[in-house]
């Protein structure tokens, strides 16, 4: 996660000071979404037809090949032909990131106790682990890219994962659960239909939140300090990162304390069931009301970006829920 965090924000700012449009550069992460929901799709079979160990290496290899091969992109190739390297590229890196991932938390799952409330808790302590240390990648790779140049930055982090690689193998690999050869393909889905309603609609949620996050809030930030006089342009890679890194942690640590909330922790499971129509009516506000004060305002103003963090912040709050 802390390499994912990184190579995105490396990414991201790299090509928009290169010149590239908002559009170009969420082209570059159309594929690295998609490979995302696929991977998340397939992964649980993969690890349990061939093994945790397997899908986890798998995972780290693939994120090297991602790094390495993006630093051969060179900058006097055609628009397109770089535009569409970097989106096959970021696809790698999308499925490299969930094979890890889910090797993770399917590792929770089977070494935890037969405890489903314990359980709740440890893979919502380990997810929201997971976005604080993908919130430290998004300032560690803004950084990096203020002192150092794109391929180097690319270059140290593929030694850094290296190292995680091998110590993978050396340490962790011979303690996961092994292949089971009886996996049927057909097991991706659950029986229980509910559980399948909310894997789809988990598509559209994240959807919504990646909508603004992946490209969009970034780049708002960094045009808005790099265009105001406000003394703090040659740091603009440095503001960007810090905040990114601040709503994602903020993000994993709600995340992480959801199953502690109490008026969470009592509700039946009728409740549950019934809670997501209200939470989406008071999502809904979150966007609709930040959309409706920046049109009202100036939009280059101080008070545009302080309404745009508060809004941010409120929008991250909900959805952790």
């Amino acid at each position: 996660m802390l390499s994912d965090g990184a190579l995105r924000m490396l990414v991201l700012l790299h090509f928009h000071t290169l010149g590239y449009s908002p559009i170009q550069l969420a082209y570059m992460f159309v594929l690295y979404e998609l490979a995302g929901v696929f991977t998340n799709i397939l992964a649980g079979w993969i690890g349990s037809r061939y093994g945790l160990s397997s899908t986890l290496v798998a995972g780290l290899a693939l994120q090297i090949v991602a790094v390495l091969a993006l630093s051969q992109l060179h900058q006097d190739w055609v628009l397109a032909y770089s535009v569409t390297y970097v989106m096959f590229v970021q696809g790698l890196s999308g499925i490299a990131k969930d094979l890890s991932k889910m090797s993770a938390k399917s590792a929770v799952k089977v070494l935890s106790p037969d405890d489903n409330q314990r359980l709740f808790r440890w893979v919502a302590t380990l997810t929201g682990s997971k976005n604080a240390v993908k919130g430290l990648g998004f300032f560690i790779g803004a950084i990096a890219l203020n002192f150092f140049s794109f391929v180097s930055v690319l270059y140290g982090m593929a030694i850094v994962l290296l190292i995680v690689l091998l110590s993978s193998l050396i340490l962790i690999s011979n303690r996961l659960p092994k292949r089971q050869s009886s996996s049927k393909f057909k097991e991706i889905f659950s029986k229980n239909s509910n559980i399948n309603w909310l894997s789809f609609s988990r598509v559209f949620l994240f959807g919504a939140r990646d909508v603004w996050f992946v490209v969009g809030v970034p780049i708002y930030f960094y045009t808005f300090l790099s265009q105001k006089n406000l003394g703090v342009s040659d740091f603009a890679f440095f503001i960007v990162g810090s905040f990114m890194a601040i709503w994602i942690i903020f993000y994993g640590i709600i995340q992480a304390l959801v199953p502690k909330l109490k008026f969470i922790r009592n509700k039946t499971e009728r409740q549950l069931l019934e809670a997501p129509f209200g939470w989406i009516i008071v999502l809904s506000l979150a966007p609709l009301s930040l959309s409706l004060l920046l049109f009202l305002i100036d939009q280059t103003s101080v008070s545009s970006l302080v309404i745009m963090v508060t809004g941010l912040l409120v929008f991250c709050s909900i959805i952790c829920y």
